[in-house]
């Protein structure tokens, strides 16, 4: 077997499609075909079952994607490494992120780090959930990722870097607006906007407030922060939403008030690597330097 067959393979898997990988690869699907029976040959046993809207790992494709997945990425690491070896300091760091976070957690880092290393390219790629953060790290030569930590993820190692505290988002004229804070059971018949219903961060605010015996009704779904809080600037709605680094200090925010959610888990976010121990050094500086300066940010911890 080699490499280009592995690689072939996992891409499938992760498919579930031999023609829609040939497309990606530019050519044919029994080429593609080709790879999967020469891993078939080599192992001796079924690796994919075809159904009728494509394929699936069998339980020993299974098994051998996992393994080849996590050996590919840690190659493609090394292969990386050793080019940067080579070019010194111009290299470069990729970085997975959600559509707000450059702006609330790695603007002053970025500035910083362009200044330190000039000739290092840094490279964002922007995914719409953790989940697809995690895909993105296990797909590509992607360094790092900023994610609403969740459960453990195969083959994806988590590191908290900040708690958010909860803040109710209202308008200033809204009738708690004026409040120092608000409980989240006095919020149980109000309609909400609601955060992004599949993401990682919807599904924490679930749980924090199962643990209060509390349930929020929603009658407006965004696609990140950033639209919650206009959208309760505005005064289209109320938004539940964390507190994030960044937003003008109180009484800079112009129609816009957040009081605070005390009784709410905060939510933590953080980075995401494939292995902290295999990161460049360029990548390791850039993550300790986001670090530092969100744990520098007042409120945060």
């Amino acid at each position: 077997m080699t490499l280009d067959d592995l690689r072939v393979f996992v891409a499938v898997c992760r498919a579930g499609s031999l023609s829609a990988v040939a497309r990606d690869l530019a050519c044919t699907q029994s080429a593609v075909s080709q790879h999967v029976k020469r891993l078939e040959r080599e192992t001796g046993v079924s690796l994919l079952e075809r159904q009728p809207r494509g394929v699936v790992p069998t339980q020993a494709g299974r098994v051998l994607e996992a393994a080849a997945a996590e050996g590919i990425a840690g190659l493609d690491l090394a292969l990386r490494r050793l080019r940067e070896l080579v070019d010194g300091e111009s290299g470069s760091v990729r970085v997975a992120t959600g559509a707000t976070t450059v702006r609330h957690f790695m603007s002053d880092a970025v500035v910083a780090f362009r200044q330190q290393h000039p000739r290092v390219s840094l490279e964002f790629r922007t995914e719409s959930s953790s989940r697809g953060c995690f895909d993105a790290l296990a797909d590509s030569e992607l360094d790092l990722a900023w994610i609403t930590l969740g459960a453990p993820v195969r083959g994806i190692e988590q590191r908290p870097v900040v708690d958010l505290p909860w803040v109710l988002a209202v308008r200033a004229d809204d009738p708690l607006a004026s409040r120092p804070s608000v409980d989240a059971a006095e919020l149980q018949d109000v309609r909400l906007i609601r955060l992004p219903p599949n993401s990682t961060s919807a599904a924490h605010l679930d749980e924090a407030c199962a643990e209060l015996g509390v349930r929020f009704t929603f009658d407006t779904s965004v696609a990140d922060w950033d639209t919650a809080l206009l959208l309760a600037e505005l005064g289209l709605g109320r938004a539940v939403v964390p507190d994030l680094p960044g937003l003008p200090v109180a009484g800079d925010r112009g129609d816009l008030r957040l009081v605070p959610l005390p009784a709410l888990r905060p939510l933590s976010v953080g980075w995401a690597v494939r292995r902290w121990d295999a990161l460049s050094p360029l990548a390791r500086a850039f993550a300790d330097m986001v670090t530092e300066k969100c744990r520098r940010t007042p409120g945060l911890q």
